[in-house]
This record gives C-alpha cells, structure tokens and sequence, in this order.
C-alpha cells in the first residue's frame, strides 16, 4: 500500500529514487533467498531443488512477457515520441500471478526459525517499488483515481492471500505442506532471476552500476546478513 500511494501522492519523483530503492530491496530479497531459502530447499529436495529452482527462473521469463519486467522496475510508460496502447489486464495478471507465488513459501514451515520472518521482511520491501511501478504505470493509462485505489487494494491482498491459503491448507493436509515444499523452491528459481535483473539491468543505461546503486545494493545485502541474528 505505502508503494502504491507514493506516486498517488507525491508530484514529482525524483529519477533515480527508484532506481536505488529496487537496487536496495533487490539486493535484500537475494541475500535472504541465498542466506535462508536456498539452504532449506537443498536439505529437503537435495539435488531436485536445482530442477525445480531452474524451472522457477525460467517460469518467471515467462511471466514477465505479460508484467513487462515490472517485477524489477520497467514501466514501459507511453511518451510523447512513442505512443503505444497500455495493456492492463496483462499486466494484473502476470503482476497477480507473480503476487500470488510470493505469498505461497510465507505459507510453509520451515525448519530454520530465521527463514520466515526473513522472507517476511524480504518480500515486504520488494512490494515497495513493485507497487510503486504498477501505479506509476495505471497513472499513465488515465486510469481514475478510483480504479487506482481498487488495483492498488487487490494487488496489496493477493500475497497475503496466498500465504494464509498456503498456511491453511498445509497446516490440515501432509501432502499439501509436502508439495509446497517444490513450489517454495520454483519460488525462489523467480526470485533470483527478479533481483540479478535488477542488479544489472533496471533504471541503468548500458548495465552499468553507478557508486550510489552500488551502496544501496551492499546495504540491502547488510541487511540480509543481519537476519542471520533471528538463527
């Protein structure tokens, strides 16, 4: 919601704010992928978890055909020069879908006591700029300031959602939370192909990494590292 309401709210962003703010929550979200969901899917899947973590990255390519890479920062916003129609309802959908995966491994139990209110705090902040993308861009399609509140409340609800389902139905049925543990694992595949593109590719010209990203992708890896204190 906070995301959401940024460009709502405030006239004029600043280019770069953006920039930095999904290098640091992009950097955050790897450094908890690596440091706590990665070793987990190994330990329980051994050698499957590869497979499955493969599939989940290229699941994700797939997806970002309908989102248009909004996971990690493109807007893809009409210009006076290059006018082009916006197609919303892809861009719900692959954005929903996308949602609706992220949601799914904050459902499981994990055996590392860190792993879920780290993934909670990872997630979390990569909502901020992926929020405030989707709004920037439904400001650019006219949308009404009505229909801004109601994307903005169905895309806030769906990654809740699909923790409380995952949540509910592994807690009443041991094949359930068995199977989830693959779909945390293609989860975290669509999670690193989201924050290496962000690192390299989102609000950059030519894939360079200025100092300043530089920082605020080492703050976010920091951050990471100090969820090891939940262990």
């Amino acid at each position: 919601m906070v995301g959401g309401i940024i460009p709502m709210t405030v006239k004029r962003i600043h280019a770069n704010f953006s920039i930095y703010l999904l290098a640091f929550t992009g950097a955050f979200l790897f450094g908890v992928i690596i440091m706590h969901l990665l070793p987990e899917v190994y330990h329980e899947l051994g050698h499957q978890a590869g497979v499955y973590i493969v599939a989940g990255f290229f699941l994700q390519v797939f997806l970002q055909q309908l989102s248009h890479g909004m996971e990690h920062g493109h807007t893809h916003v009409a210009t006076e020069q290059h006018h082009h129609h916006i197609a919303v309802a892809p861009l719900l959908l692959g954005l929903s879908i996308h949602a609706f995966m992220e949601g799914i491994p904050l459902g499981f139990k994990y055996d590392d006591q860190s792993a879920l209110p780290s993934l909670m705090a990872g997630v979390a902040a990569h909502k901020i700029p992926e929020a405030l993308t989707l709004i920037t861009v439904m400001m650019h399609a006219h949308k009404k300031r009505s229909q801004l509140w109601q994307i903005l409340v169905f895309f806030a609800l769906v990654t809740p959602l699909a923790a409380i389902l995952a949540g509910w139905l592994g807690t009443r049925f041991e094949i359930v939370q068995h199977y989830l543990l693959y779909v945390v694992a293609l989860v975290v595949g669509a999670f690193l192909h989201i924050s290496t593109t962000i690192f390299y590719e989102s609000g950059t010209k030519h894939h360079e990494l200025s100092r300043k990203k530089v920082i605020a992708i080492a703050l976010g890896l920091l951050l990471a590292f100090l969820t090891l204190i939940f262990e």
